[in-house]
């Protein structure tokens, strides 16, 4: 799945100048091809994880994973004014679209959908993985595999709310930033695109450090004996607040540096929630952990909708 999603938002990438050239509605639709495609990242991301790390490492490997979602903003934001001043506004969306086609044929020749089928993994590897691993009710033989996830069971308990809310808070307040840094710093400092780029790339590079670090600090917790509800409740505490008062902090700024130390501040706290809500998809319904995250997209999406 996750192949196919990344092969057609890189197709819909790739199209875009050329859909763009003939009219307004064909642009549209490779934009909306690209949403629906992008949307299977972050689930299958959940999935993976589920069923390749064992519980004590889960929070680790979301951070290695969310690391290297912000460092493709930080490349997208410094590498795209570089390539439109050689190659035209449409540059990055052919060469970065090209790119997503070699992730594709590296991703299909390497990963297998769970460890037992990987040809190179080591019985002690396999072992490592599974003996960690909370263990699903296995599938009797003759029960039949629902096919259709119970919706109404998952959407009746307050944890997945809670789980939906909280990816639709800061999942708003990651793309305010996201799409109005730029602005932000060529609006009321006056520096050039290229200078605004700089200065939005450096909170990014800080949200998949400390995205790492929150990781490692959430499995270290849990490793030695702090309940894995506390521990989230934690991070996810540290991932709302801290932001909070960053960007109350911001308002005072007078400089583009100190707008950006600020900003910086306030993007790298915002990642200790990967291990706070995102991590918990996987535990509060491990058999439907991408379903119940896609369900979690909804709420992010209603609100994101509104960030303009």
């Amino acid at each position: 799945v996750m192949a196919y999603g990344v092969a057609l938002w890189s197709f819909a990438t790739f199209l875009s100048p050329w859909a763009a050239a003939r009219s307004l509605w064909l642009f549209i639709s490779t934009r909306i091809l690209l949403g629906v495609a992008e949307g299977v990242a972050l689930p299958c991301m959940n999935n993976m994880v589920l069923r390749w790390f064992p519980r004590t490492e889960r929070s680790s490997a979301v951070g290695i994973a969310m690391a290297g979602f912000q460092l493709g903003n930080t490349i997208g934001l410094l590498l795209s004014p570089i390539i439109m001043s050689r190659t035209g506004t449409f540059g990055p969306f052919v060469i970065f679209g090209l790119f997503g086609f070699l992730w594709v044929l590296v991703w299909i020749s390497a990963i297998t959908g769970t460890p037992g089928e990987h040809p190179q993994i080591s019985a002690y590897e396999l072992e490592y993985i599974t003996k960690g691993q909370k263990l699903v009710k296995p599938q009797v033989q003759g029960e039949r595999l629902r096919k259709i996830p119970p919706f109404r069971n998952l959407l009746s308990k307050w944890p997945t709310w809670a789980l939906i809310s909280a990816n639709a808070m800061h999942s708003w307040g990651y793309f305010v930033i996201l799409s109005w840094m730029p602005v932000y710093f060529k609006t009321i400092f006056h520096v050039n695109l290229r200078e605004a780029a700089w200065f939005s790339a450096i909170p990014w590079v800080m949200m998949a450090v400390l995205g790492y670090v929150a990781g490692v600090v959430s499995d270290a917790l849990i490793r030695n004996g702090t309940s894995i509800t506390l521990t989230r409740k934690i991070m996810q505490t540290i991932g709302f607040v801290g932001p909070g008062i960053a960007l109350i902090g911001l308002n005072a700024a007078k400089s583009p540096a100190i707008a950006s130390a600020w900003l910086t501040i306030a993007v790298g706290l915002m990642s200790f929630g990967h291990s706070g809500f995102l991590v918990n998809f996987q535990e509060i319904a491990p058999q439907y952990a991408g379903v119940l995250h896609g369900n979690g997209k909804y709420g992010r999406n209603i609100c994101c909708h509104f960030r303009n």
